[in-house]
């Protein structure tokens, strides 16, 4: 019994002085971490645009929430000079601001508390062949497939290569990081391709190139190359289902010009490749492989584009011939 009178005693000796430490406000930089767990945001440096919550103990008119601006400044009441937020982690900003108020007799010592309530300095845009094209904050650690996740995968028309471009020093130009291989991203045979982002990035998915086959096949549309590979006259055949009925002897591909000036058209000597005597042609994105029918007629490069939706007529004297 005594001794538990004697534990009893102790124990009222040690309450009064730890509630007496509980109750004094926080001390800035007391736990740079902290301010942002308690709003459930990362700890990362802020930026232009940030919303923060800014406490000064015992002074209502310096406790407000207050966004940085365009150039990356804080501007507070009684401060005659903006204070420079951007790139300072909220412990580092704690400290600054304590020394501005000092500085200029505003307060003897003030306790500041910082905390990021919003992030928006820190966008990544996902663009192209995703399924939800998205813009979003990255907050804590953000890598390449989150980025592709939060915009719900790519779609099955996308390309074999993904673009990642990271805003310039000067925040108006763009200059591309990598370029990331679709398959192998995916395999995760490379963990470097997995790039960790920071924002202000934008991941941009193209679309796969596309050829179109028309006329004489069974299944005349745009195919999409997906894999990576070129295509080739006998696989847009494969991809049409064949010739329907007979054919003639010779087909046409109708290929972009370097220049933009029209279609070049080759001519393809058919029967002889599909008998093996030639060898296969490969084809390029935007062409158009056109295969006549038996009867030799054949429809105006005009019309076909038209059908297809496409452009860049046929230029003059634009004729090749495989054989």
């Amino acid at each position: 019994m005594r001794t538990q009178i004697l534990m009893i005693v102790a124990l009222m000796s040690i309450l009064p002085a730890t509630g007496q430490q509980m109750s004094l406000p926080l001390r800035a930089n007391a736990n740079p971490n902290l301010s942002n767990a308690l709003n459930g945001l990362p700890v990362q440096k802020i930026g232009r645009d940030d919303l923060l919550a800014l406490t000064v103990y015992d002074e209502p008119e310096l406790t407000r929430t207050v966004r940085v601006d365009s150039e990356g400044d804080l501007r507070l009441p009684m401060l005659k000079k903006a204070i420079h937020a951007a790139g300072l982690f909220p412990s580092e900003l704690e400290e600054a601001i304590s020394s501005v108020l000092v500085e200029q007799n505003v307060l003897v010592d003030p306790i500041v508390t910082v905390s990021v309530v919003e992030y928006r300095s820190r966008p990544i845009i996902v663009v192209g062949a995703v399924k939800n094209p998205i813009t979003f904050q990255a907050t804590g650690t953000v890598t390449l497939l989150d980025a592709l996740s939060q915009a719900q995968g790519l779609t099955e028309n996308a390309g074999s290569e993904i673009l990642v471009y990271r805003l310039t020093a000067d925040e108006k130009q763009q200059s591309a990081i990598r370029r990331i291989p679709v398959l192998n991203l995916l395999r995760g045979e490379d963990p470097t391709l997995n790039l960790q982002l920071e924002g202000g990035e934008e991941i941009r998915v193209p679309e796969a190139g596309r050829i179109f086959v028309v006329g004489n096949v069974k299944k005349p549309g745009a195919y999409y190359i997906t894999d990576g590979s070129k295509s080739s006259l006998m696989k847009a055949l494969a991809l049409s289902e064949g010739l329907d009925t007979f054919s003639g002897n010779r087909a046409y591909i109708y290929r972009l010009a370097a220049d933009g000036s029209g279609r070049n058209e080759i001519r393809l000597e058919l029967k002889k490749i599909l008998q093996r005597k030639s060898p296969d042609v490969a084809l390029e994105a935007n062409d158009i492989l056109y295969i006549p029918d038996a009867t030799g007629l054949r429809t105006t490069i005009k019309v076909l584009e038209t059908t297809l939706g496409v452009s860049g007529s046929l230029g003059a004297a634009a004729l090749y011939s495989y054989h």
